[in-house]
């Protein structure tokens, strides 16, 4: 292969990192101005830079040691960085030390969790399928779900208007936002450097009676968020996060289960 084409395939994935990256420093500007909303859309764009680069990369054949370093740095100011000083700028910083507390140990959870699955990766070559402990553009996710229907329910009456929401979730979102967002951040953090395994989409291969149904999925989720975006982010944020604690809860009630038969037997 020509050596220009090889370095234009190993640049395209990383102009997507570029933009993850950007998008978060771009929140965090936004989250420093007050402008909340702004900073959670940039988080969910990073999101959608990140779920790209390393597809790309993949299927071009251009991963690479350095692209796996910058992605990693990129993961920890969007999904780590990001949405920790967007939850300080907003209600944390209302708890005193306790707040600034609770937004160093997700960021630092976001960088054990990062590291631990760059170890993973380097020492055998390959993404791991399942994740090992609930990777951070999904903690991230749900912190920025709340923000956007939270902003909702504070604009205006005739903003509101204008977007179409789940009426029981916008009735709850300031109690949720403001008495347990603390408690969820502490639980996100604990959840990302856990052993809970999380699926994991990067190695996605379908088989041919597949694909139909799983391209049916996407054009449900999607018209849902058109229909209803902040809400249905929210709540496909917290199916993920909730399916990998009870799917883990399950097995593991499941050996207890059989331990006891042994020992009966």
């Amino acid at each position: 292969m020509d050596n220009k084409l090889k370095k234009g395939i190993y640049i395209i994935p990383t102009l997507f990192t570029c933009g993850n990256m950007t998008c978060g420093y771009l929140s965090v500007i936004s989250s420093i101005n007050g402008n909340f909303t702004k900073a959670a859309w940039l988080i969910m764009l990073a999101i959608s830079f990140d779920m790209m680069d390393g597809r790309i990369a993949r299927l071009t054949k251009s991963t690479s040691e350095f692209g796996i370093q910058v992605d990693s740095l990129s993961d920890l100011l969007s999904f780590g960085v990001a949405p920790s000083v967007m939850m300080y700028q907003l209600i944390l910083h209302t708890m005193g030390k306790i707040g600034l507390a609770i937004g160093v140990l997700f960021v630092l959870c976001s960088a054990f969790r990062l590291a631990k699955f760059n170890i993973k990766v380097n020492s055998n070559n390959m993404y791991y399928n399942p994740f090992m402990g609930l990777p951070t553009p999904a903690s991230a996710g749900l912190l920025i779900s709340f923000i956007l229907s939270y902003e909702l329910f504070v604009s205006d009456s005739s903003r509101y208007l204008t977007y179409k929401t789940i009426p029981i979730f916008m009735k709850n979102m300031p109690i949720f936002l403001k008495k347990i967002m603390p408690i969820v951040m502490i639980i996100l953090s604990f959840l990302m450097v856990s052993n809970i395994p999380y699926t994991s989409f990067k190695n996605l291969k379908l088989s041919k009676p597949k694909v139909l149904k799983f391209l049916v999925l996407i054009i449900l989720i999607l018209s849902l968020i058109i229909v209803f975006p902040q809400n249905v982010i929210f709540v496909l944020f917290s199916m993920y996060i909730l399916l990998g604690i009870f799917s883990y809860l399950a097995k593991f009630w499941k050996i207890l289960v059989r331990k006891r038969l042994r020992h009966e037997d």
